[in-house]
């Protein structure tokens, strides 16, 4: 399951978020680093769900169809 949410780490620890190549959101300190290792461990569903989360764009309704 792809949603189109990729991330990028900084040299300053910030992660930028994008969906289509498009900046959705940025995490930074905390946040940044507990999702740094939450995503580079997960196979690319639960890493595409963290994306998603972090970018409060989650719909269960999207999850179920996709199921």
């Amino acid at each position: 399951m792809s949603l189109g949410f990729s991330y990028q780490a900084t040299k300053d620890g910030r992660v930028r978020i994008s969906r289509e190549g498009r900046v959705v959101t940025t995490l930074a300190g905390r946040p940044a680093a507990a999702f740094l290792e939450r995503v580079r461990d997960a196979g690319e569903e639960e890493a595409q769900l963290a994306m998603a989360k972090a970018t409060k764009n989650y719909k269960r309704g999207n999850e179920r169809q996709e199921r």
